[in-house]
C-alpha cells in the first residue's frame, strides 16, 4: 500500500497576476508578476514548505496557464497527479490591487465557469482521500455542481475506516469556510441561507472549522467570536478556529481548551496570502501533535510572515523562518522566502 499523504487539499486553483507596485490603482500598474493561486492550492504549498507530503485535487483549463500551474506545483513539491484539465473552460486568473496595510481588492476572472468547479465524484481517488492524515476542503467547492457533490462525497469517505496504510493519530478533516459571495450567483442558489445549508451539511463531516468573522457569520449566523466558535462546535467539528485579523485568533476545542492568540507585529505588504500560510501551518502543527496554543502561535507567525511579503504561494515560509519570528516576537523587514 502507498504511504498516505500528510495533507490533501481540494478545490480552487488559478493564476494570480499581482502588481509589482504597491499603492497604485490597477489601471495605472505597469508591471505584474505571475504566481500560482487559489486558497487550497496555496495551503498545500504552505504545508509542503514546512516539510509535509502534500497533494491537491483540482482542475485547470487545457491551456498555457494550466501548464504553468502544473509546473509551479511541481516546483513547490506538491503532487499534481489529481490535477486534470477541462477543455471547455479557461484556467482562472485573479488580479489584485495592493494598498497596505489593509486594502487588497481582488478581481476574479472565472467565467463562464471555473474548471475547479468541474471536479466530479467518479474521478476521485477516495482511498487516498480517506487515508490522508489531513484532508482540507473549502466553502468555494460547495458553490456549484458537480464540485459540491464531489466535495461532500470526499467528506463522507473520510468517515470510513482507514486502511492499514494509515497508522498513527486520528485523521483531521478541515473545513476552510472560505466565503466568496461573488462565486454564489443566483443561478447557483446563491444566497446566504442556501450557502448556510450547504455549509451545515459539510460541517457535520469535519473535525476542524477555520474562518474569519464574515465566514463564521455565513456558516452559523453568529459574528461574536466566542458565540461563533460555540456554534461551529455544535455543528460537528472538534476544533473551531476564528480568525480576527488585527484581533488575533481564537481557537476553542470541544474538550474545553481555549487559546486566544494576539497578532504578531508586522509591517503588512500584502495580506492576501496570510490565511493560506496560516492554514498550511495549522495542518503542520496538528500533524505534529502540538497543543492548541502552540499550533495557533505557529500558524499566526506563518501568516504574519506572508503578510510581510508581496506574493502568496512563493512567499510561504520555511520552518526556520517561522521559528525565528516566534523567537523574535515580531516579523522582520520584508524578505524573499529562503530555504
Amino acid at each position: 500500500m502507498p504511504e498516505p499523504y500528510d495533507v490533501i487539499t481540494m478545490g480552487r486553483i488559478g493564476v494570480d497576476i499581482y502588481p509589482l507596485q504597491t499603492g497604485v490603482p490597477l489601471a495605472r500598474v505597469e508591471t505584474f508578476g505571475k504566481f500560482l493561486g487559489g486558497s487550497p492550492s496555496n495551503v498545500a504549498v504552505a504545508a509542503s514548505r514546512l516539510g509535509r507530503r502534500t497533494a491537491v485535487i483540482t482542475r485547470t483549463g487545457r491551456d498555457a496557464f494550466g501548464d504553468y500551474l502544473h509546473q509551479a506545483l511541481g516546483e513547490f513539491g506538491v503532487d499534481d497527479r489529481w490535477v486534470s484539465a477541462v477543455p471547455e473552460y479557461p484556467t482562472p486568473v485573479t488580479f489584485c490591487e495592493i494598498f497596505p496595510p489593509d486594502h487588497f481588492p481582488l478581481y476574479f476572472y472565472r467565467q463562464p465557469k471555473a474548471p475547479d468547479l468541474e471536479i466530479r465524484s467518479g474521478e476521485l481517488d477516495l482511498d487516498a482521500v480517506r487515508d490522508a492524515r489531513v484532508f482540507w476542503m473549502t466553502g468555494t467547492g460547495l458553490c456549484a455542481e458537480p464540485s459540491r457533490t464531489a466535495t461532500l462525497t470526499a467528506l463522507r469517505a473520510r468517515g470510513a475506516a482507514p486502511s492499514p496504510a494509515s497508522p498513527g493519530p486520528p485523521r483531521v478533516t478541515v473545513f476552510d469556510l472560505d466565503w466568496r459571495p461573488m462565486f454564489w450567483g443566483e443561478e447557483r442558489g446563491g444566497n446566504d441561507e442556501a450557502a448556510r445549508a450547504h455549509y451545515r451539511e459539510a460541517l457535520a463531516h469535519t473535525t476542524v472549522a477555520v474562518g474569519n468573522l464574515d465566514e463564521c457569520e455565513i456558516a452559523t449566523g453568529e459574528r461574536e467570536p466566542h458565540a461563533a466558535a460555540r456554534a461551529l462546535l455544535a455543528a460537528g467539528p472538534e476544533l473551531a478556529v476564528v480568525k480576527q485579523g488585527p484581533g488575533g485568533v481564537l481557537a476553542v476545542h470541544r474538550d474545553g481548551t481555549t487559546a486566544e492568540i494576539p497578532p504578531l507585529p508586522v509591517d503588512v505588504v500584502n495580506g492576501l496570502g496570510a490565511g493560506d500560510a496560516f492554514g498550511g501551518a495549522l495542518c503542520h502543527g496538528l500533524l505534529a501533535g502540538w497543543d492548541t496554543e502552540h499550533v495557533m502561535r505557529y500558524a499566526n507567525a506563518a501568516g504574519a510572515i506572508v503578510a510581510s511579503r508581496l506574493a502568496c504561494s512563493s512567499a510561504m515560509p520555511f520552518p526556520h523562518e517561522v521559528e525565528q519570528a516566534l523567537a523574535d516576537g515580531v516579523v522582520g523587514a520584508a524578505t524573499e522566502s529562503t530555504p
